[in-house]
C-alpha cells in the first residue's frame, strides 16, 4: 500500500542483472494484474531524462529519480520519438518487441504527490514504452540496445498522440490499428471506440474518480 493505493512501484530498485521470461521480469510483480503487466507489457522502459523535465515542471514533490516511475530499462539518449510501435530489439540475451506507449494512471500523482501528474504525462508523451518477449535471457546494465527489425513508421510518440486524441478520430485509429505488434489492448480499445463512434472517459484512469 502507498498512500492508501495497492502499487508495486516502489518495490523496483537498481539490478546487476533483469532475468526476463515470456510473462515476466524475473522478482518483478504488479499490484494490479488487471490494468498492468500481461504479455504485451512485461518491461517497461522509461528514458531518465524525462525525471529533469518532470522536475523543471514542479510535478514532483521531492527529488526522484530512476526507477521511481515502477520502470525495469532507464537509459539516456533515447526518447519516444526514436522507437516506434512494433520495432524489434536486442538487449543482452533478449530479444523484445515495442508494443504501446504507457498510458498514465492515478497512481503517479499518488507517487509523486501531484495531482496532474499523469495527465501532464498523457499529455507530453513522455512517457516510456513497453516490451512484449521474443527470446527470454538476461539484461546486464552494460548491455548495448540493437534496433533488428523496423515493422512500422508509426513512433511511440505519435502513437501516444493518435491514441489520446481529445476528439474521437476514426481515420487516425485506423493509422494506430495497422501498426503491426500494437498492443491486445490498445487494439481492442480502439475497436471499441470505432464500434460506439465514442472516446471512454479517462477520468477515473487519470485521477482516480469519475468525472
Amino acid at each position: 500500500m502507498h498512500h492508501g493505493v495497492a502499487s508495486g512501484i516502489n518495490q523496483k530498485h537498481a539490478a546487476t542483472q533483469l532475468t526476463v521470461l515470456f510473462d515476466r521480469v524475473v522478482g518483478n510483480s504488479e499490484a494490479d494484474s488487471k490494468h498492468h503487466g500481461g504479455l504485451d507489457r512485461v518491461l517497461h522502459h522509461f528514458p531518465r531524462e524525462h525525471y529533469g523535465q518532470y522536475r523543471r515542471w514542479d510535478l514532483m514533490s521531492s527529488f526522484r529519480d530512476a526507477p521511481s516511475m515502477g520502470e525495469n530499462i532507464s537509459t539516456v539518449g533515447l526518447n519516444e520519438a526514436q522507437v516506434n510501435i512494433g520495432d524489434i530489439v536486442q538487449i543482452g540475451d533478449v530479444t523484445l518487441q515495442v508494443t504501446q506507449p504507457r498510458s498514465p494512471c492515478f497512481k503517479l500523482n499518488v507517487q509523486f504527490e501531484h495531482p496532474k501528474f499523469a495527465l501532464a504525462m498523457q499529455e507530453s508523451r513522455m512517457c516510456g514504452w513497453f516490451y512484449r518477449v521474443l527470446s527470454e535471457g538476461d539484461i546486464k546494465p552494460s548491455d548495448s540496445i540493437y534496433l533488428i527489425e523496423r515493422k512500422t513508421d508509426i513512433s511511440v510518440a505519435q502513437a501516444m498522440q493518435i491514441y489520446f486524441l481529445p476528439e474521437f478520430n476514426a481515420e487516425q485509429y485506423q493509422v494506430l490499428l495497422a501498426c503491426e505488434g500494437l498492443a491486445q489492448s490498445w487494439v481492442e480499445s480502439l475497436q471499441r471506440r470505432l464500434a460506439q463512434q465514442s472516446i471512454e472517459d479517462w477520468a477515473m484512469r487519470l485521477y482516480g474518480k469519475a468525472s
